[in-house]
């Protein structure tokens, strides 16, 4: 895939991607799409800001085969330190800084995931839910089942930090290839 595959412009909407930012080679960005510094999409994921816009904050990652898009209504702000698992669907909502997204959630639009959250693998959150900050999100339709203790809402930047390493060690590589 071209660079101009990869990063496509879309009613004359360009991706905003900065340097320290890294995105897969298999990922697809499309429209006004705004990634922030040290920010990362993985392979097979495809990021659509073609009817409205999509801000990915500062060393947050979208992990391998998810689909971020929006609606007329509703752009899609990721905030930072945000970790969005496999698989997942971000559609048309809030995710607020230092949340976790697990594998093959789907938040839906409207959502707002408070700050310090996490929404666990497979859940569904219904289009305008409001999560508080703190909590942990399960089921689906996707319910608050407690608070994360402090131990859990430190672990989520960590993820994010993590990401923020092998991102680098990837784009490295890639650069010397």
């Amino acid at each position: 895939m071209t660079l101009e595959e990869q990063f496509e412009t879309f009613l004359d909407k360009d991706p905003q991607v900065p340097e320290s930012a890294y995105v897969a080679p298999q990922a697809t960005l499309i429209g006004d799409v705004r990634l922030g510094e040290n920010a990362s999409v993985w392979p097979a994921c495809v990021v659509r800001g073609d009817i409205n816009y999509i801000e990915v904050g500062d060393r947050s990652n979208v992990q391998d085969g998810t689909i971020v898009h929006l609606a007329d209504d509703y752009p899609v702000i990721i905030g930072k330190d945000v970790t969005i698992g496999h698989a997942a669907i971000v559609h048309a909502c809030t995710i607020e800084d230092e949340c976790l997204i697990g594998m093959g959630a789907t938040v839906l639009d409207g959502a707002v995931i408070g700050h310090n959250s996490i929404v666990g693998a497979g859940a569904l959150v219904t289009p305008r839910t409001i999560i508080p900050p703190g909590s942990m999100v399960l089921g689906s339709p996707a319910k608050v089942k407690r608070q994360l203790t402090e131990e859990e809402q430190a672990k989520i930047k960590n993820w994010a930090a993590k990401y923020v390493k092998v991102s680098a060690a990837h784009k490295a590589r890639q650069q010397k290839d």
